[in-house]
């Protein structure tokens, strides 16, 4: 079982940057394609971004296409999310997860989730 542990999130104006990390422990996790998910306030939890094992794959909602990267040191078991141009819409709470990267359907345990507010 993986445990995984999201951090780098904070408070930060619209048009600002944030990075997120997604460090993973209990076993490696280089054959995993993972994937970031986000649930806002009073919201179901959604699709952001999905990257395959090997890292030379990835795919993103519509909604940040253009302003994030997803992106993944294997050999730090530690998946990224850069996130830029920020917009009020980002705000909610920050998930990482093992994902079935066809589907992008989350599998496995989830971590605590890091809060991103974007102030407009």
């Amino acid at each position: 079982q993986v445990q995984l542990v999201e951090s780098g999130g904070g408070l930060v104006q619209a048009g600002g940057s944030l990075r997120l990390s997604c460090a993973a422990s209990g076993r490696t996790f280089s054959t995993d394609a993972m994937g970031w998910f986000r649930q806002a306030p009073g919201k179901e939890r959604e699709f952001v971004a999905a990257i395959s094992w090997g890292g030379t794959v990835t795919h993103y909602a519509d909604s940040v296409k253009g302003r994030f990267t997803i992106s993944r040191d294997n050999a730090k078991n530690t998946v990224y999310l850069q996130m830029n141009n920020l917009k009020a819409e980002d705000t909610g709470d920050y998930y990482c997860s093992k994902i079935i990267y066809d589907s992008k359907r989350p599998i496995g345990s989830w971590g605590q989730g890091t809060q991103v507010t974007v102030s407009s």
